[in-house]
């Protein structure tokens, strides 16, 4: 791991925006590095906060950053699909705000699992290294067809059969096991566009297989929603227009929500010229009525 200092996503307009009172149960639930709770806790003296992640080192992290919280603090390993079950067996019956930062962060493209074009240690990809599906089973095992509909699909790579064409004949020579490899693969037939990596579609796409990420995302909203205390509000961030569509979709049609935000907020200037991870994300917030 290189050291790279981990940056929180629109990080002020969390603070601003998703809690209003000093007090009160607060879920984070992908606390990952912990810069979002680590500034909630110190602007609200009496918030207690519970973190879930389904990551244990990201969990680890999250401990030793916000020791000096220690005693408002409770860490929760799961995925937030199951945020329900998760905090009724902790005691917990209502909250007065959750956030979800559907980012990946810096932590986990460095960590040797497979996450980044770059990673040239065995293809993993798997948020919870206690499941057993990982990135190389379903590159080296699934079918052609099945490869190229998780790639338009969850990535929606528009090449998704080519790319899936070329990782089938390449595996027929010899297992593909490294994030660099596979990323070698899809750049031999696609061409780079601008600053954007031509796997990064590709990439998405694996991620959000190996983790049904996006079944976890609307089980989550549907267990946060219904511990949300009324007044209380849910802050969701977003990176990829199959989330933010989810988001989007929930938050208007869901008769016990307000939206708070018309239009998503997006990260400033500044924020994306100093973090350029940021550029794509988007923050959409609900109030419970």
């Amino acid at each position: 791991m290189s050291g790279r200092e981990h940056v929180s996503v629109l990080f002020q307009e969390v603070l601003d925006n998703l809690i209003s009172t000093e007090s009160g149960i607060f879920v984070d639930a992908t606390v990952g590095a912990a810069g979002h709770a680590l500034g909630l806790l110190s602007r609200n003296r009496k918030l207690h906060l519970i973190g879930i992640d389904r990551d244990q080192e990201a969990l680890e992290r999250a401990h030793k950053a916000l020791e000096a919280y220690s005693d408002r603090i409770t860490l929760l390993r799961g995925n937030f699909g199951d945020m329900e079950g998760l905090l009724h067996s902790a005691g917990v019956k209502s909250i007065d705000g959750a956030l979800f930062d559907l980012g990946i962060s810096s932590y986990q493209l460095e960590s040797g699992r497979g996450f980044s074009f770059n990673d040239d240690e065995e293809l993993d990809m798997r948020m919870d290294r206690k499941q057993d599906l990982t990135a190389y089973d379903i590159v080296n095992s699934y079918r052609q067809d099945e490869i190229a509909r998780i790639l338009y699909e969850y990535g929606e790579e528009w090449q998704s059969r080519k790319i899936a064409k070329a990782i089938f004949e390449s595996r027929k020579k010899v297992r593909i096991r490294t994030g660099l490899e596979l990323a070698g693969i899809i750049a031999s037939v696609k061409k780079r566009t601008g600053k954007i990596h031509p796997a990064t579609k590709a990439f998405q796409a694996l991620r959000i297989a190996v983790n049904d990420e996006l079944l976890s995302l609307v089980k989550g909203l549907d267990g946060a929603i219904d511990l949300l205390s009324p007044g209380s509000r849910i802050g969701v961030i977003t990176f990829h227009s199959l989330e933010d569509r989810i988001v989007k979709e929930r938050f208007r049609n869901d008769e016990v929500l307000t939206v708070v935000t018309r239009k998503p907020v997006k990260p400033g200037f500044d924020e994306t010229r100093a973090n350029p991870r940021s550029r794509s994300a988007k923050l959409r917030i609900a109030q419970k009525k």
